[in-house]
């Protein structure tokens, strides 16, 4: 029998990072995606009547697991963690690599490896249910800074994303989407589909929501660092429409470095 479709719930935490969790209805079983501060978590859980259960890190940044001490001695939570962050993660009982599984219930995680914006990222994709946390590696319509790795790591962990299925939900570390929709316009002009995503971005901020999650199907067709692969975007760094990807990407965050 498949595995009951999870109950999810996202909110704010800090600035503009975006906390998550994600229920299995069939145990009640519960994750939080990272802990970037523990007040929005723990009210999030008080509003649910959830029983948090475990906490999935994607990588080691003060942003993303300052909140965990406070979380895990409320609540007993599980803290799974990258193999490769060793102790910059507070309060870990478990750790992970590159195809570790993870179970939240009866909810089945893959994990991939994803490093460039850090070398210790990983990222949890659970395929029955059509689910990605994809960290600070892909944004809604961008992609995670490199900081510890030549860009072209970057790539090699986003191009990953591209085999998933159109439908597949992303969820990502940061509410980034309306500074990524200015990049992506002025690489992308001609894109109709990123024009009327963008005109959706400026929506939702009006309305005090955000786009997350996005969809793989419209990262695909609207996420200039996705579409590295693309003639236009070649072009758009000066590139020939052949290049290679790897090189369109390095110079599309380059651009986005100092854009």
């Amino acid at each position: 029998m498949a595995a009951a479709t999870p109950e999810i719930r996202t909110f704010l935490c800090r600035s503009d990072n975006i906390g998550v969790l994600m229920r299995d209805p069939a145990t009640g079983a519960c994750a939080a995606i990272d802990v970037p501060e523990a007040a929005p978590v723990l009210r999030a859980l008080d509003e649910t009547g959830w029983r948090l259960t475990d906490i999935l890190v994607t990588h080691r940044h003060a942003d993303h697991v300052e909140g965990i001490p406070e979380v895990k001695r409320a609540t007993g939570a599980r803290v799974t963690a990258p193999a490769k962050a060793g102790a910059a993660v507070p309060e870990v009982d478990v750790t992970v690599s590159e195809g570790d599984a993870v179970r939240v219930g009866d909810l089945l995680g893959q994990v991939w490896e994803t490093p460039g914006h850090c070398a210790d990222h990983v990222t949890y994709w659970f395929r029955d249910a059509g689910l990605v946390f994809a960290g600070d590696t892909l944004f809604t319509l961008g992609c995670g800074r490199v900081m510890e790795s030549p860009p072209e790591v970057l790539w090699h962990s986003l191009s990953r994303f591209l085999a998933l299925p159109d439908g597949t939900q992303v969820f990502s570390g940061h509410d980034y989407v309306l500074s990524n929709a200015r990049f992506a316009l002025a690489a992308d002009p001609d894109n109709e589909n990123l024009k009327a995503r963008a005109a959706e971005a400026e929506r939702a901020k009006r309305e005090d929501r955000f786009l997350i999650p996005s969809t793989l199907g419209v990262e695909r067709a609207t996420n200039p660092f996705l579409r590295s692969t693309e003639p236009d975007l070649a072009r758009a760094v000066d590139l020939s429409p052949g290049a290679d990807p790897a090189a369109v990407f390095v110079a599309l965050r380059a651009w986005k470095n100092r854009f």
